[in-house]
């Protein structure tokens, strides 16, 4: 009997410090659910988490898919040994990289970017949905600067396939000078399953291998 008491005072004592671990914030219509495995994360990079979150992810919605869920799950996790993940209305931010970039706090302009995305399977190239992501940030970002994150200058053996950063500034340089609407129009077309190659001639009067050849010879921003 003494030990079944203690089993349920110790049960009872480890609930609150659980709890401690797991925020919900409502703001903007939206509704944050943080979570936080690591005792060790500093204060000032769980707040800038949390105000990145609210300052970007309603912007987004607004401005590429307002049926984006208003409740978005964000996990401090220590065992993931990558740097973030998004699925399913969940964000996944690895311990480990905010230890080492603690000032990548953009990070979540990123991952949330990809839960506005929401495309559904074989909807398109993956190069493409990850510079989508990288273009948001680079756009949305609060603080970029701080961690070290820019979009690379352009480099020959560059390609529009690398994905991430270097998508990112192609897409860009699009929008300065081919068609200010290129990343939401492309975007849409990536949620619905009607993306084709020929969207780019479409949308700009030029291939996307043209389109290439062109930012080639003038890549400045």
């Amino acid at each position: 009997m003494r030990k079944i008491i203690c089993i349920a005072v110790l049960m009872v004592t480890m609930v609150p410090a659980l709890a401690q671990n797991r925020e919900v914030i409502r703001k903007k219509g939206k509704t944050l659910i943080f979570t936080n495995d690591d005792p060790g994360l500093k204060k000032e990079v769980r707040s800038g988490l949390i105000k990145n979150f609210f300052k970007v992810y309603p912007k987004l919605v607004r401005d590429f898919n307002p049926r984006a869920t208003d409740t978005v799950r964000v996990k401090i996790d220590t065992a993931y040994n990558g740097v973030a993940y998004a699925h399913n209305g969940k964000v996944t931010i690895s311990s480990r990289w905010l230890e080492k970039k603690p000032g990548d706090t953009d990070v979540i302009t990123h991952e949330v970017m990809h839960l506005v995305q929401a495309y559904p399977p074989d909807s398109g190239p993956g190069w493409l949905t990850e510079g989508i992501a990288d273009y948001v940030r680079y756009v949305y970002g609060v603080d970029n600067e701080k961690a070290g994150w820019s979009l690379p200058a352009y480099e020959p053996g560059h390609h529009y396939e690398n994905s991430y950063r270097i998508t990112a500034r192609f897409l860009v340089w699009l929008t300065e000078n081919r068609n200010k609407d290129i990343v939401p129009l492309l975007d849409e077309h990536m949620r619905n399953k009607t993306y084709s190659p020929e969207l780019w001639k479409t949308y700009t009067s030029k291939s996307l291998d043209d389109l290439w050849t062109m930012y080639q010879a003038s890549p400045e921003l």
